[in-house]
């Protein structure tokens, strides 16, 4: 849907970009129902591995133009560049793992009062490098929130070898004690003697 704004100081139409989808903001998130943090971290392990840039659907976003600052010369003063991106949180949570949920609440672009994430772009001179740059920022933001919450996955190479290194440093250990008490035997002498 494309919704046009004027300004009283401006008088230029400036197009803003609403698509909203409402399959995503009725119904329990699927992820709501899991119990167990191991099995809650299995399904966002899961889920980030299948992740790419179209799991989060473009129409679950509200994409609005303005005019950029900064260098650009007359583009930047006639052009309507910059790229806004907003997301509310609780339709991104309905597709979004829990675990990841604490982290992107926790980032720059959470606007809290709102509930929205905001992400704005002005680096490219089109607006559609600009909504694919903050579409990448999205992407990036959910990936970083992956890496911090999700546990990785131990192999069973490595829980084996996480075994046998508890194993021999168990061993060493009481091999020290037992040095450590025959030294101490040896100084207490005869154990016949008393004092």
């Amino acid at each position: 849907m494309i919704r046009t704004s004027t300004s009283r100081f401006q008088k230029i139409l400036r197009p803003v970009y609403v698509s909203k989808s409402h399959a995503f903001v009725s119904g329990p998130s699927p992820f709501s129902q899991i119990a167990g943090s191991d099995r809650e971290q299995a399904i966002a392990r899961k889920w980030l591995q299948d992740f790419n840039t179209d799991t989060i659907p473009r129409n679950l976003c509200e994409i609005s133009f303005s005019r950029s600052s900064g260098p650009g010369g007359q583009n930047v003063n006639k052009v309507n560049s910059k790229a806004t991106l907003r997301v509310s949180t609780s339709d991104l949570f309905r597709l979004v793992p829990s675990p990841l949920h604490a982290d992107i609440r926790a980032s720059p672009y959470y606007a809290e009062r709102s509930g929205f994430l905001v992400i704005q772009a002005d680096s490219n001179r089109k607006q559609t490098g600009n909504v694919d740059a903050c579409f990448t920022k999205l992407q990036n933001l959910i990936l970083a929130a992956g890496r911090n919450s999700v546990e990785g996955e131990t192999s069973p190479e490595q829980a084996d070898k996480v075994r046998r290194l508890r194993k021999a440093d168990n061993e060493a250990r009481l091999r020290a004690k037992k040095r450590h008490s025959g030294k101490k035997s040896v100084r207490r002498g005869p154990s016949g003697s008393g004092l």
